[in-house]
Formats: structure tokens, sequence, C-alpha cells
């Protein structure tokens, strides 16, 4: 998991930092807002904790932005140093899933943590076997079942596989599928990638026909849709618009 941590403190920033490499989590600082939303422009993080009062932009106007501009959004922890009913609401309002006042304690900033990650991220269904649908993935063997049909593929191949269906219906960066999947690898080449996501597209037929749709996305990275769930979502949506319009 990464997580982009904004706080214009230095000594805040090193406590949340601390926090979040304690929980086996990367974490990405940055003291300026802008600076936060030029790097969701460009990358994946899988959390996103703001201050509310900085140098260049308010807290609440990044929260508002990637809740407006990320699809799905991450979940989103606001710390700030004001405790009063009209600000908390204020918070909330403008995209945050939870709040949490400084000072900081770690001990609660892990557990704040946990919580949202619990609620936003799926965690595996049994040791050694992570279920998706009618997608398993079993760890132990490297393979992966679709349709009762057992895939063997490679380690590299099984770790993009599952961080894609993971990651269902969300744009990931490939900046962040590479240190998810190889890590810090210096001689990686550029095209491997690509290829690997070639190779589990044909080896898990992830195609419309087969309701899964794989596409790069320009000068970003890739995204696994389920195509049944998106085409069910846009008729539920044609459906009330046309009861609104009857009843009109």
């Amino acid at each position: 998991m990464k997580i982009a941590l904004l706080d214009d403190d230095p000594i805040q920033l090193e406590t949340m930092a601390a926090t979040v490499h304690g929980m086996g989590y990367r974490a990405v600082l940055f003291s300026r807002a802008q600076a936060l939303i030029s790097a969701l422009r460009k990358d994946t993080f899988d959390f996103l904790i703001v201050d509310w009062n900085l140098p260049d932009r308010s807290g609440l106007e990044v929260l508002a932005w990637a809740r407006t501009n990320l699809r799905p959004p991450p979940p989103m922890l606001l710390v700030t140093s004001r405790a009063e009913d009209e600000d908390i609401v204020a918070g909330l309002n403008a995209g945050a899933d939870d709040y949490l006042p400084k000072p900081l304690s770690p001990p609660v900033l892990t557990a704040r943590i946990s919580a949202l990650m619990r609620r936003a991220y799926a965690q595996p269904s049994a040791p050694g076997a992570e279920v998706h649908g009618d997608t398993v993935f079993h760890a132990s063997a490297g393979a992966v079942t679709r349709d009762g049909q057992t895939v063997v593929l490679t380690a590299k191949e099984f770790g993009l596989a599952q961080l894609l269906f993971r990651n269902l219906h969300r744009a990931l960066s490939r900046t962040y599928i590479l240190e998810t999947v190889w890590g810090n690898e210096p001689n990686l080449n550029s095209r491997s990638l690509d290829m690997h996501i070639s190779r589990i597209r044909t080896k898990l037929n992830l195609r419309p026909e087969q309701g899964f749709r794989l596409t790069p996305i320009y000068s970003y990275g890739y995204r696994l849709e389920r195509v049944g769930a998106v085409d069910d979502a846009v008729a539920a949506i044609s459906d009330m618009s046309k009861a609104e319009e009857t009843s009109e």
C-alpha cells in the first residue's frame, strides 16, 4: 500500500511517516498541496492523509479535487488542529472519510488508517486462496482458476493479475504497478509491464466477451473492469432517468 502524506510541518510529517512505515506501508511525503495534486495526476495512491492549513492551498481543496477527479477516490483522512464541530462537518463535507485532531497520537493514527483500509479494500478470503467472483487466486500454487479452468502463471504474472483484480475498476499508474509487483529492480526493461499485461490478458482471457476489459490509459497506466458491472450501472441510470421522465 502506498500512502501520500501532506503537511507543511516537518515534525508532523516525520510522525506520520514513522507510523505508516511501522504498519508496513510506503509513505510519500509532500509539504505543499499543489505538489500532491500534481503527483495524483501521474501516480496511484491507496490512501491520503491531508493537513487542513497549508501555505499554498487549503487541504479541503485537495480533498475536493481528489473526490472529483479520482474514480474511485482512495480513503482520505484529514488531520488538523481545528476541533470545533463546524470544522469537523466542513472537513467531512469536503470529502474526508475521517477526521483526526492534532497533536497526532501514533496508536490512534494507526487504528484510523487500519479501519479505513478495511472499509475500502477487500481482504483475502482465506490463507492461500483469494476469491474475486468467479476468479480464484491460489498463492501456494501460483495459479488462477477462472470458470473452472486452472491457469498456471509465473510469479510476476500472478502478482500483476492479483493486483489488477484487487483494484477492479480503479486506474493504476505504471509507476505504482512496477513498484508493487517488481519492487526495485534496476535493470527492468520498460516494456516488461506491457508484455506481462498482454500475457495475462491472453492466459486469463480478460476480454469483453468474457466479462472483463483490461485497457491501457494513455500516459498513465492500466485499468481492469468487469464489463457486466459497468453495463448494469449504465442501464440502471438509464432506467432511473426514464422513470423520472415518465413521472413528469
